[in-house]
């Protein structure tokens, strides 16, 4: 067994969160370029260096890339040969966003109730997803969430006999009814099978995907290769002012399902596709 203590973990994650407030990955850069090129709106194209000038202030002062900060989505994989030392996973994980928000003065926007909405103050609690994998290392991927886009997302329990062509009309629509506000251009994640919760976290999982990087199954890459062309028919474009810059990439995740039943998430990232690795 190799021991790795605690707060080595919060260490990390305080710096994966400034990191990926303030460093836009150059997949998400690229595919700004590739609009800039490719677009045909004046207006479109305008926005698009709007926001790579924005980017590249970020990176350069330190400063985040969108005043939402966002809610602080961890995903662990910690191997099974690792023993952990020192304290509770849960507390240095949110020990290590308490210090990561403070240190880049970053926004807090986190309730600790729903409904009576009482701000943290260290936007805590973090969202952790944690999976226990092979080996004797950890990988943390840290992904802020924006409230704008999540807001768009939806899970549809649809029937199977719905298949493919109704998947592929519920992810159009969806994009569709979200128009401007989950500030595109967008990243679309889509889950499909498992369980209400499960197509969720799939579809959430789908995100951290790099842009460009197809799905393993043939049939997924040809159904996101269908969707990312039919979404960007919409004309919707960068920031909802028109273009056929309106998504960056749509990635699907899939996993098994109940005879009975098609469960299919859509969650949407903002053009601010954040989120930062490490490997302890």
């Amino acid at each position: 067994m190799r021991e790795v203590e605690v707060s080595e973990i919060t260490k990390e994650i305080a710096e994966l969160c400034q990191e990926a407030n303030f460093e836009l990955g150059e997949d998400v850069i690229n595919a700004f370029k590739d609009g800039l090129e490719n677009d045909e709106s004046p207006t479109a194209k305008a926005i698009l260096e709007q926001l790579l000038e924005n980017a590249k202030i970020a990176r350069e002062d330190r400063v985040p890339m969108c005043q939402d900060t966002g809610f602080t989505v961890i995903f662990v994989e910690l191997g099974q040969e690792v023993k952990l030392v020192g304290g509770d996973l849960e507390e240095a994980i949110n020990e290590g966003v308490r210090q990561g928000y403070k240190e880049g003065y970053l926004r807090k926007s986190i309730v600790s109730h729903p409904l009576k909405r009482e701000n943290t103050g260290d936007n805590t609690p973090a969202v952790i997803h944690t999976k226990i994998v092979p080996g004797d290392k950890i990988k943390i991927t840290v992904a802020p969430k924006g409230g704008g886009s999540e807001n768009m997302s939806e899970v549809r329990m649809m029937k199977p006999a719905d298949g493919v062509e109704g998947v592929k009309d519920f992810v159009i629509e969806r994009v569709k009814e979200s128009g401007p506000n989950p500030c595109p251009p967008i990243v679309v994640g889509v889950g499909i099978g498992g369980t209400f919760e499960k197509c969720a976290y799939l579809a959430k999982k789908a995100l951290l995907r790099p842009i460009g990087d197809e799905s393993p199954h043939e049939d997924i890459a040809q159904l996101e290769k269908e969707l990312l062309e039919e979404v960007n028919k919409l004309g919707i474009g960068p920031q909802g002012l028109g273009g056929r810059t309106t998504v960056l990439d749509v990635n699907v995740e899939i996993y098994g399902a109940h005879i009975a039943s098609l469960p299919v998430a859509v969650n949407i990232n903002c053009h601010a596709a954040r989120h930062k690795e490490t490997i302890i």
